[in-house]
């Protein structure tokens, strides 16, 4: 069944690999993987390769690199696959590329579709304190995200989880419920269905400037900014121009009205803290700008003036 067909795999981060190695294993290893080129990396901008061609060279697959859709249709159309397969990747897929599989293309997506389209469905479930999310596989339209549901899977969401924490679960579910569906699918037994598009809602790009904490929000509210933007963009405020990334806080609801928003303070249980529009932030885990990761009390050591400065 899987080992007559040419499956062409798309993919370029950690999310995606997963699924590859898991394919890989099975009747359903793709011929060929398509994903970004190696890109400059750290403060030296090595150039390093994408997660997912580093899995690909390990399992000894041919690749192919571009973020150009011409290349890729030109690719496609010169290959002529049975099936693709894509899972984070970046480049929209041209009618030409939809139309080439006879089986289609499937797309693995960590969110419960149409809930959370687009490009950051993992950070946008957490800021949102969703207590459920999950994975889809859809075959792909040309509208991003939007194609028909071919199969779906919930997981829930604790409160204290971070977008990293979160991908690497969803990555896990998202390869075992391809690998389940995959031979029905290939016998064209599965009928998919139509996304409801009056319950669609869209995530967006992140920016770096988005990791900039507005402290007129509810400490809850932030608190789940910092667990939806770790690693990247990193979340963060500014004293005098100066940054100071924030990794890890909780958030209390406790009411300081003698305090200003945005003000730090050490509270009755001497923990660091700061006022926001509703509650506050207790600070576990910071970084100044070129400094160290530290916990809190290690941080205190060095940076004791920021006791009562207020981050704009």
């Amino acid at each position: 069944m899987g080992k007559d067909l040419k499956i062409i795999f798309l993919g370029t981060p950690q999310f995606a690999v997963p699924t590859l190695e898991k394919l890989a294993q099975s009747e359903f290893g793709p011929e060929l993987v398509v994903c970004a080129p190696d890109k400059p990396t750290g403060r030296a901008q090595i150039l390093t390769p994408p997660p997912i061609k580093i899995a690909a060279e390990k399992l000894g697959l041919k690749i192919f690199q571009t973020e150009k859709k011409e290349e890729l249709e030109k690719l496609i159309l010169e290959e002529k696959p049975d099936l693709i397969i894509c899972a984070a990747f970046s480049l929209i897929l041209t009618p030409p590329i939809l139309a080439e599989p006879r089986l289609g293309c499937l797309n693995v997506h960590p969110s419960l579709l149409p809930r959370w389209r687009g490009a950051s469905p993992l950070q946008s479930a957490i800021l949102a304190g969703e207590k459920k999310t999950g994975v889809t596989i859809i075959k792909m339209a040309e509208k991003v995200d939007a194609g028909p549901i071919v199969a779906q899977k919930e997981i829930g969401i604790n409160d204290k989880i971070s977008a990293p924490e979160l991908s690497i679960v969803l990555a896990r579910e998202g390869a075992d419920l391809l690998l389940k569906i995959l031979p029905d699918w290939v016998e064209e037994k599965i009928e998919s269905k139509p996304q409801n598009e009056n319950e669609a809602t869209f995530s967006q790009i992140i920016k770096k400037d988005d990791g900039k904490i507005n402290w007129s929000k509810s400490a809850a509210e932030i608190e789940r900014q910092i667990r939806a933007f770790h690693p990247w963009p990193g979340s963060f405020g500014e004293i005098n121009g100066r940054k100071i990334k924030i990794m890890e806080a909780d958030a209390k609801d406790e009411i300081e009205s003698a305090k200003n928003t945005g003000e730090i303070f050490l509270d009755k249980e001497n923990e660091l803290c700061v006022k926001t529009e509703e509650g506050c932030l207790v600070l576990k885990v910071l970084q100044s700008e070129g400094g160290k990761i530290l916990k809190t009390a290690d941080f205190l050591r060095g940076h004791q003036e920021i006791i009562g400065q207020i981050f704009n």
